[in-house]
């Protein structure tokens, strides 16, 4: 039977599939739950209502006869059409939703997470959990929060330590594809834009804004590819970003 905690059950399945050989790392508003002790303060704590993961593709199976163990009913429609890219399974009992990207996280945009799974044992990287938030076109109070969660509780570097945001790796992505770099700046923007609406204290506020100028400096500075500069020379005149029908928490 789930756990009537969000926070307790994405345990249990993380522990779970840990037992069976079974990768699932999670992501979304309750990862940073779990990584960022800053995710409790007052001025940027919200709920959370459903569970993301990112598991491999080749797993799908696996995945599937799991959640069924764990008493989880399958969306059998959605798993049909899009099982091989997500899955989405259903805790009747506490009316929630866990959905699970395989190999890839796809939204407003397309990041591989293949080589990104097996770097920490329960979540996604700091810098892949910051990306999910970072690629949303249309942020929302929710996708703010989150970043500003992520920012207060670690800082900003070239590796993928266990406590450091690995810029680097963030702008890579933005280099390698200008409709990731075109979103990421713009939700920077309005990240840096409204962190003083926050009842956080003037240190925080300055962390947070130092940490992402420093994001911001580092995707500037990384030479872009030829395919970037192709598509940024056709701009805004095409849309560089997909609308979906739903968002990760």
């Amino acid at each position: 039977m789930p756990e009537e905690d969000v926070v307790k059950e994405a345990l249990r399945i993380s522990e779970t599939g840990q037992s069976q050989n079974i990768v699932l790392r999670l992501l979304g508003g309750v990862a940073i739950a779990i990584r960022c002790p800053g995710a409790k303060n007052p001025a940027i704590a919200r709920q959370y209502p459903d569970i993301d993961l990112a598991g491999f593709k080749k797993q799908g199976r696996a995945i599937r006869n799991l959640f069924s163990t764990l008493g989880y009913s399958a969306n059998d429609m959605f798993n049909a059409i899009r099982g091989g890219s997500r899955l989405m399974f259903f805790d009747l009992h506490n009316k929630r939703r866990v959905d699970i990207f395989l190999d890839c996280f796809e939204m407003c945009h397309k990041i591989d997470l293949r080589d990104r799974l097996t770097i920490d044992p329960l979540t996604l990287p700091l810098a892949d959990m910051l990306a999910t938030k970072l690629q949303v076109f249309q942020t929302n109070s929710k996708d703010i929060k989150d970043i500003v969660a992520i920012l207060l509780d670690h800082d900003v570097g070239h590796s993928d330590e266990p406590e450091m945001i690995n810029g680097a790796y963030l702008a890579k992505l933005c280099a390698d594809d200008w409709g990731v770099y075109k979103t990421f700046t713009i939700v920077i923007g309005k990240t840096l834009a409204l962190v003083d609406t926050f009842d956080l204290s003037p240190s925080e506020k300055q962390n947070v804004k130092a940490r992402l100028k420093r994001i911001s400096d580092m995707i500037e500075a990384e030479p872009k590819s030829m395919s970037w500069k192709m598509r940024a020379r056709v701009g805004e005149k095409k849309a560089w970003y997909k609308l979906p029908d739903e968002t990760a928490d």
